[in-house]
C-alpha cells in the first residue's frame, strides 16, 4: 500500500530527540552512544511519508511506513563521532493514530 490512508496526528513528544542541541538528543546519545542530526528534514519526511510511504511492517506496537530518498535526509552520529548519511525515512503510527517520523539507514525489521 502506498501512502497512509487514515487521519493521523503528529506526536510531538518524539521530535526533540531528532534535533541537535536538545536535552532529549543528548540523553539518547548518552544512553545509546549514537544519535541523529536532522533539524530541517523532519517536516519534509513527515509530509512525504504521508503521501507516498509504503507500509513495511507492524512492529513493536507501530505500523511503519517508509521509503528511500535520493538525497540524505539526516545524519546519524556514531559513538566514535563519524557521521553516516541517512537515506531512508520511516513514519511510525501507534494505535491512537499518532505518528512520528524517523530518518534511518534502512527499514525496521521484526
Amino acid at each position: 500500500m502506498s501512502g497512509i490512508d487514515r487521519k493521523i496526528i503528529l506526536d510531538r513528544r518524539h521530535l526533540a530527540k531528532h534535533l541537535p542541541n536538545t536535552p532529549q538528543r543528548e540523553l539518547l546519545l548518552q544512553r545509546l552512544g549514537a544519535g541523529e542530526d536532522t533539524p530541517l528534514q523532519v517536516a519534509k519526511l513527515s509530509s512525504w511519508q504521508v503521501l507516498t510511504g509504503t507500509h513495511t511492517v507492524f512492529f513493536r506496537g507501530y505500523d511503519r511506513y517508509g521509503s528511500m530518498f535520493t538525497e540524505a535526509i539526516g545524519v546519524r552520529i556514531d559513538p566514535n563521532g563519524s557521521k553516516i548519511p541517512l537515506f531512508y525515512g520511516e513514519v511510525k503510527i501507534d494505535a491512537d493514530n499518532k505518528y512520528h517520523p524517523i530518518p534511518r539507514t534502512r527499514p525496521s525489521e521484526e
